[in-house]
């Protein structure tokens, strides 16, 4: 077992080059890594000592990143999953955190950037948002989200908003509290070149601004952060 200062990553890819980098980097950084080749030897990983969290790359054989997030949700483990991948299009980000990754970076990525990633995600579980992530309904004060159906409401009274604002909002409730770039956000939900898209952004949350208002004598659901980004500030339960 890991020693309790150390979390443990299970870090899973097939290129050889990614994991001598990267696993080092990892155990620098302050975490306890073990290596598993493909999917299907990071299940057999999962099953012998579960990990605090997984980082996996998307395109595998064997077992890909994707299939390695079914099964291992299939098996009610909601062990944190970062995805990694070459694959840029937005549906296939849309539906890696659909069935169930926690969070998802695109090749090439800065290997810090994927430290404050992890940190985030063991931060966000440790304060029951492994709970969120399995949840089908999620309520921050009268805000109620259906993950399911895609629909939303606010004090029983029916939101209209557009499918990207959904999965906006829907993004931002499962991280409440982290702040999130205008690229990361793009890179995540919209696979966009963000040099040249990164207005998509605003427009989104303008319109989430307007159709939820505000959250209550708190202020707004959603604030500017430091001017680089957003995040969802009101508390967020499973409904």
């Amino acid at each position: 077992m890991d020693a309790p200062d150390r979390p443990g990553i299970l870090l899973v890819d097939d290129d050889d080059a990614i994991t001598t980098a990267l696993g080092p980097f990892l155990e620098r950084s302050g975490f306890s890594v073990r290596i598993a080749g493909d999917g299907r030897d990071a299940l057999r990983e999962v099953e012998r000592d579960v990990p605090d969290l997984v980082v996996c790359d998307v395109l595998m054989p064997h077992v890909d990143g994707r299939e390695f997030v079914r099964r291992v949700r299939a098996r009610q483990l909601w062990l944190p999953i970062i995805l990694l991948t070459q694959v840029g299009e937005s549906w296939e980000r849309s539906a890696a955190l659909d069935e169930g990754a926690d969070d998802y970076l695109n090749k090439p990525f800065d290997p810090h950037e994927l430290i404050s990633r992890i940190r985030a995600v063991l931060r966000r579980t440790a304060q029951g948002g492994a709970t969120l992530r399995s949840a089908h309904r999620l309520r921050a004060a009268d805000l109620v989200l259906d993950r399911t159906a895609r629909r939303v409401w606010r004090a029983d009274a029916e939101l209209s908003l557009t499918p990207k604002a959904m999965t906006l909002l829907e993004y931002l409730m499962l991280h409440p509290g982290e702040v999130h770039t205008r690229e990361h956000l793009l890179a995540t939900l919209w696979g966009f070149d963000f040099t040249t898209s990164s207005r998509a952004v605003d427009h989104r949350i303008a319109e989430l601004r307007r159709v939820l208002g505000e959250a209550g004598a708190g202020g707004p659901f959603i604030e500017t952060a430091q001017s680089i980004g957003y995040q969802f500030v009101a508390r967020v339960v499973p409904a």
